[in-house]
């Protein structure tokens, strides 16, 4: 029991959000999965989101960020011991998401794509669990979107897979094929390129059927993975290597830590700066067909991007609505105040919408092998999904954070620390100028097919307010010679564009409000400048949090 202050009772103070069943309590979540195809996982998606409500889970999410990993490069007799150390926390979030299969359920046993819905019920479980801890997803993400990379080596996937396939999580500092699961990270940006990454200088020497690659990389994460996938040049130009912790001899690769990076958020997780000095790694793919090869796996990461990002504008949306359900101001709750209850449901607005378009977007990951139109609609979408998505969760988590005050802007709180974590996806995967560049690529490079999702886009939404508009600008504006320096607008407004069209086949209602106050007349940028009713507004917070 709390014990009493001697000069005040503490009340009128919100409980935690914790203990809560994460998929129930959110109706666009479930809706859109149904939507897309997983509604046969509802059971399988209300016992994880009740797992990952609860209270303990939150505390190991804390627990894993207030205790960051911490580097063991030297023993205590100065031989190189290149090790990151975590907290236990952080191992039982790796596990619990290992266990779920978040890092190898779209794949079968042998790496192909798995059947039915296997993109959308994945992402929905990855989307609760970024509302709880995004750190750990890190090395989740890389694990599974480098199946991707490695089918161009069809040898080295028959290798590898039977690792990656189990739902086991090993931490141990071990050679992979030793293991009872393995994880993967890559290796890409160095210090004089960043994200044009042809311009590397890491080097890559023959030795019979390896390589020995000399070098450095600027950002590597989760450092701790048992192997990554690394650009570098060979002889035949920039090429991608599969780079183990372990050499075949059992001995430590010459993968060596300079120093993990000081980060403003995701600080559950280890960056790392590298150096390789003759390290072994094997050849994914041809030689001079290394980006090719990479972008499998980019592309499944920058989807899992755009997850998690809509996972904490959902988380920031529910702990902003829960508070304001419990706390009174001025005789009346705070969720009944008008201008609280306008920026709540406009925030409530976006969110249903970015969880609809989210699980759109997965749905095509799920039909593009077999439906070379869905193929077509997850090249162009997923760009411009990410640079939306992404762009929009610090500002509307700064948003959530302000309706809880002051309490909102500290450590104890997780709104801080989700604050902390939103920029990063829009920053890695490629930051949002190199999004609109690849939207304005899929353009040139695959017009009729493009055209094709536009024309779909269009049809879907030709009931809802300002779509026609939005269809014309998007149609004049790709057409110009100089679109470049008009694509951020163009891509914000083909993402809203998809956003209202995935929302009108599970919400048509909330779907006409998006479109009326995101694709129809002007309105303030701020959150509750949108014309919102109150009948409308209560319908979307309670669609929001029952």
């Amino acid at each position: 029991m709390t014990q009493p202050f001697r000069t005040h009772e503490v009340f009128n103070q919100s409980p935690p959000f914790e203990d809560v069943d994460l998929f129930t309590l959110d109706r666009p979540l479930a809706e859109a999965v149904a939507a897309n195809g997983g509604a046969a996982a509802r059971d399988e998606m209300k016992a994880f989101g009740k797992h990952w409500g609860s209270a303990a889970m939150a505390a190991r999410g804390r627990l894993a960020n207030e205790n960051p990993p911490k580097p063991r490069i030297f023993d205590a007799r100065g031989n190189r011991r290149d090790e990151v150390e975590f907290h236990p926390s952080y191992h039982e979030l790796m596990a619990h998401s290992t266990h779920a299969g978040l890092h190898n359920s779209t794949w079968t046993a042998d790496g192909g794509p798995a059947a039915g819905a296997a993109e959308v019920v994945r992402a929905a479980k990855f989307y609760m669990a970024a509302q709880v801890e995004t750190g750990h997803l890190c090395p989740i993400t890389m694990t599974r979107a480098s199946v991707a990379t490695l089918a161009v080596q069809p040898n080295l996937l028959a290798e590898t897979m039977p690792v990656i396939a189990t739902r086991s999580y090993d931490p141990s500092f071990a050679p992979w094929r030793t293991k009872r699961g393995m994880t993967l990270g890559m290796g890409m940006t160095e210090k004089q390129g960043g994200t044009d990454v042809r311009a590397n200088q890491t080097r890559a020497v023959r030795d019979g059927d390896a390589y020995h690659i000399t070098g450095h990389k600027w950002f590597m994460s989760a450092p701790m993975c048992d192997a990554f996938l690394v650009l570098a040049q060979a002889e035949g130009g920039l090429t991608c290597f599969f780079t183990p912790r372990f050499r075949p001899d059992g001995s430590v690769n010459t993968i060596h830590l300079q120093r993990l990076k000081d980060k403003l958020g995701n600080r559950s997780n280890a960056s790392s700066e590298v150096e390789f000095v003759e390290a072994f790694a094997r050849r994914v793919g041809e030689e001079g067909k290394g980006v090719r090869a990479i972008l499998q796996m980019v592309q499944l990461t920058r989807q899992d991007c755009a997850i998690a990002s809509a996972g904490l504008m959902r988380s920031g949306l529910a702990h902003a609505l829960h508070h304001a359900r419990h706390r009174s101001v001025f005789q009346k709750r705070l969720a009944d105040q008008p201008l609280m209850q306008a920026v709540l449901a406009d925030m409530a607005l976006r969110v249903e919408a970015s969880v609809a378009l989210v699980m759109r977007l997965c749905r095509a990951f799920d039909e593009a092998p077999s439906d070379p139109k869905a193929a077509a609609w997850m090249r162009l979408l997923t760009p411009a999904v990410k640079y939306w998505i992404c762009k929009s969760a610090p500002g509307l988590l700064y948003e959530a954070m302000e309706c809880l005050g002051g309490n909102g802007y500290v450590e104890e709180g997780i709104l801080a620390r989700h604050y902390r974590e939103a920029p990063v996806n829009a920053i890695w995967e490629g930051s949002g100028n190199v999004m609109c560049l690849d939207v304005l690529r899929v353009l040139a490079r695959d017009g009729e097919a493009a055209v094709a999702v536009l024309d779909d886009l269009a049809a879907d939404t030709s009931d809802l307010p300002g779509a026609a508009e939005a269809v014309a600008f998007l149609a004049g504006t790709f057409r110009r010679p100089d679109g470049e320096r008009a694509a951020r607008q163009a891509v914000e407004t083909l993402a809203q564009l998809a956003a209202a069209a995935a929302l009108n086949r599970t919400a048509p209602d909330q779907a006409a409000l998006f479109a009326a106050t995101r694709l129809g007349h002007p309105h303030g940028s701020m959150f509750g400048t949108a014309e919102l009713s109150a009948a409308q507004s209560r319908d979307l917070l309670e669609r929001a949090l029952p």
